[in-house]
């Protein structure tokens, strides 16, 4: 086996695993907007996954084209994305909190100490 050859396997493997793991965070991101209780965790899991799984998957695609003018373009798209989506995430976020969309913050919220000592003296 050619030098040339061993570095056409060792780019299809790399372009795999970045492509698998890009989908690995695309599939985190889709399964905790459906999972997650509110909206503003539900607006960060798919930002910041879905962003991840994006790159990394324009990633796998770059090593797989074939010409550089596929390549720039992928790079382009991918810029792009790395751009756009968390300042979309941000925005979306931001008018929910200016249109007094609350986070529920039930789920969250420890108790107060004097709570906690309240439970301790009856028991």
């Amino acid at each position: 086996m050619s030098g040339a050859e061993i570095w056409h396997h060792l780019l299809f493997a790399i372009s795999v695993a970045s492509m698998s793991a890009g989908l690995v965070f695309v599939l985190a991101g889709a399964i905790g907007v459906i999972r997650l209780p509110d909206f503003y965790t539900r607006m960060h899991a798919a930002g910041v996954t879905d962003t991840l799984g994006a790159e990394l998957v324009i990633l796998g695609l770059i090593l797989q084209a074939g010409d550089w003018q596929t390549m720039a373009k992928l790079a382009l798209v991918g810029l792009l994305l790395f751009l756009t989506s968390p300042t979309a995430t941000h925005a979306v976020a931001n008018a929910a909190h200016r249109a007094g969309h609350k986070p529920d913050l039930a789920h969250f919220k420890p108790s107060h100490p004097r709570d906690l000592a309240d439970e301790e003296g009856k028991a």
